[in-house]
């Protein structure tokens, strides 16, 4: 008998990823598709995807799982606000997935998911507790406790990209002022060495990290700066929350040492020496992959502990 599946879909600023996963978490099927600038063409492109995964695997997929940009809300079962992606804002997700996935599905923050997909199958495999961090475009975030996604009273728990580290700093999407991650994303790197540099070139995150690696001391300065901030947000999640691992993934982070080693070296400064000592901070192992693993892993076990609310609008017979 053809095993069970299960999809994920993880969507970023720039980039739609999804595939399949089996009972076991190895993936099966995946791909990446960039993100469309409009809701509409979101959802058709949703709808495109899955026509697609279910032709290719007929009767097979049993869940479907949404990690989506932005603040969701538990109770309104939608996004209230995506600073990266803003045609998500107060979009009523539920009604219009039920309209083309005909199968059992949830939705939750991206960044919640990819740290659940790190918990089961990645760098932090079965830690008792685990914040998860992704450094793109953006600065997203997890929280696992006791094996269980902390969602908060309102399903927001977990937003580190939003805690204040710079009370001087720049105004974030989220509207609030000097939000980690305005001082820690690809973007924020590009604005550092332009700023260190003087120059005034288009780059990107990737072109820094090279820069660093020949040894421009503009661009490791830059990367400097970032985990500068980082380990401020580090030493905080360390004396509050005590975690056994913290684990940071996501496009900046293939830069590794530049953005890691300063990170670790003002966690230390700024946490309390018992809570650096108990705590692993550990580069995450999935790439790419955490979110849409995640996703379709959690949603899994939601319908397996019937607690997913929403059940599919199935098209009427005949």
């Amino acid at each position: 008998m053809p095993e069970n599946l299960y999809a994920g879909f993880d969507l970023g600023g720039t980039q739609l990823k999804y595939g399949l996963i089996n009972s076991s978490g190895r993936i099966i099927y995946k791909r990446q598709v960039p993100s469309p600038p409009d809701i509409n063409s979101l959802m058709a492109l949703i709808q495109k995807t899955w026509s697609e995964l279910d032709c290719k695997y007929p009767g097979r997929i049993k869940s479907a799982g949404f990690g989506f940009a932005g603040f969701f809300s538990l109770k309104q079962k939608r996004i209230m606000q995506s600073p990266n992606y803003p045609a998500l804002d107060n979009f009523p997700l539920y009604p219009a997935l039920k309209k083309i996935i005909p199968v059992p599905f949830a939705v939750h923050n991206d960044a919640n998911l990819a740290a659940y997909g790190e918990y089961l199958y990645g760098s932090a495999r079965r830690a008792h507790s685990l914040v998860f961090l992704t450094v793109g475009t953006g600065l997203g975030s997890g929280i696992i406790l006791e094996g269980e996604l902390w969602q908060g009273k309102g399903g927001f728990a977990g937003e580190l990209g939003h805690i204040t580290v710079n009370p001087e700093g720049l105004r974030c999407g989220c509207g609030n002022i000097g939000c980690l991650e305005t001082e820690v994303s690809g973007p924020a790197l590009v604005r550092n060495y332009l700023n260190f540099s003087g120059k005034k070139e288009t780059l990107t995150a990737r072109d820094i990290y090279l820069r660093a690696r020949a040894g421009e001391q503009a661009a490791r300065k830059s990367f400097e700066r970032c985990g500068y901030f980082l380990g401020i947000a580090l030493g905080i999640v360390m004396n509050f929350l005590n975690p056994e691992k913290i684990v940071i993934g996501g496009g900046v982070m293939k830069a590794g040492k530049w953005l890691l080693k300063p990170a670790r070296a003002e966690a230390r400064r700024r946490s309390i020496p018992p809570a650096f000592a108990t705590c692993q901070i550990r580069k995450a192992s999935l790439g790419n992959d955490a979110g849409l693993m995640g996703a379709a892993a959690w949603t899994r076990h939601q319908m397996e502990a019937g607690k997913l609310p929403f059940k599919p609008q199935l098209p009427a017979a005949g």
